[in-house]
């Protein structure tokens, strides 16, 4: 080939992959403010793709039917906690008030003996305790006007969060809505690209990338249920108020990877101040029970939908916790998964391309 020719070649495909890398960069860029909500989107699908074409099925095989069934089942997990929440606020309001009116009059008591003799700060927090203890209301809010402008301000930063987080969940379920109603079409051209860009192990691992999915999904949210309903039976069952909220708010915790030792343990702590040390006690016990299952119904549920190492499936989801927040229990499995079918492909292709044929052993 003449070296005009060659030099040609050479700038057409240096410009082509230019122009391309310009192209993903600028997509990558235009969809980066809903990343996060079509990649929940796409993890929610998966998960629940199943139940989605069983719901279906019982409504006489209409995809619109099913969509918009689903669409709701999603909007209550955020409708339901809300209501909950503002039902509770609304029914305890008379309480509330009644405590806030109890603030003025309560007296801060003198700190106890010890507090003076700790060593290095003692003294600093027992004159700083006792110049509170003898302070008027008056005093007392003169101090405390000037972190007033702080806290407000740390309200309202966490309202917007609140307002943000609320949007991102709403586009989620629109972006579900649509993936719902066209998800085969999605999941072939995913199947294609996957078999274009690495054969038929490419397609492979993207079917086992959805499996892993999938897996983790079932592990992680009917571990979660499990966690929050045995909890939310503990709290009722042991007399702890605004049991139905809680339980809720242990779901989310439990969604999170936090546990319900957030809830059960100040559950716990108002049990015995309020001198019921029986029911204290059983909670307690109950609490280390609901707070250690998920060691042993995760694993068993995520190993169910995706037939992987164990040590492969507690990697990924511990490591894309950490790396990624809480999506990151969907990724970390998925790109493991997907590492580990396509290097045991290469590594058995290899060894089988490398066995000697049988007039080699003669």
């Amino acid at each position: 080939m003449p070296l005009s020719r060659l030099s040609q070649d050479l700038t057409r495909t240096t410009l082509a992959l230019l122009f391309i890398g310009v192209l993903i960069t600028a997509c990558f860029w235009i969809l980066l403010p809903f990343m996060s909500a079509m990649l929940w989107a796409a993890m929610i699908v998966i998960s629940t793709w199943p139940l989605m074409l069983k719901v279906q099925t019982l409504l006489w095989g209409k995809r619109s039917l099913a969509v918009a069934f689903m669409t709701l089942l999603l909007l209550m997990m955020l409708v339901v906690p809300l209501f909950l929440s503002i039902l509770t606020v609304v029914e305890r309001s008379d309480t509330f008030v009644d405590w806030t009116r109890s603030l003025s009059t309560l007296a801060m008591p003198a700190p106890p003996g010890w507090v003076g003799n700790l060593p290095i700060v003692g003294t600093k927090i027992a004159d700083s305790w006792n110049h509170l203890a003898t302070s008027t209301p008056a005093e007392l809010s003169t101090r405390l006007t000037p972190y007033a402008g702080a806290v407000a301000s740390w309200i309202a930063s966490k309202a917007g969060g609140l307002g943000m987080m609320i949007a991102q969940f709403l586009l989620t379920v629109v972006i579900s809505a649509i993936l719902y109603s066209t998800g085969e079409i999605a999941a072939t051209g995913i199947r294609l690209f996957a078999r274009r860009l690495a054969g038929q192990q490419g397609e492979e691992a993207a079917i086992l990338a959805a499996k892993a999915t999938r897996g983790v999904a079932l592990g992680v949210g009917v571990t979660a249920l499990v966690q929050a309903l045995l909890g939310g039976i503990g709290l009722a069952v042991s007399g702890v108020p605004a049991a139905a909220l809680l339980t809720a708010v242990m779901f989310m915790l439990c969604l999170a990877q936090v546990g319900p030792g957030p809830v059960l343990v100040p559950a716990i702590v108002w049990l015995f101040w309020q001198d019921q040390i029986l029911w204290g006690g059983i909670l307690i016990g109950w609490t280390i029970f609901v707070g250690t299952i998920d060691n042993f119904i995760r694993p068993f549920l995520i190993k169910k939908g995706a037939d992987l190492p164990l040590i492969l499936i507690f990697a990924g989801v511990l490591g894309g916790l950490f790396a990624f927040g809480i999506i990151g229990l969907f990724i970390g499995p998925v790109v493991l998964a997907v590492t580990y079918t396509l290097l045991s492909a290469w590594v058995v292709g290899n060894i089988s391309d490398d066995e000697p044929t049988t007039d080699e052993t003669c």
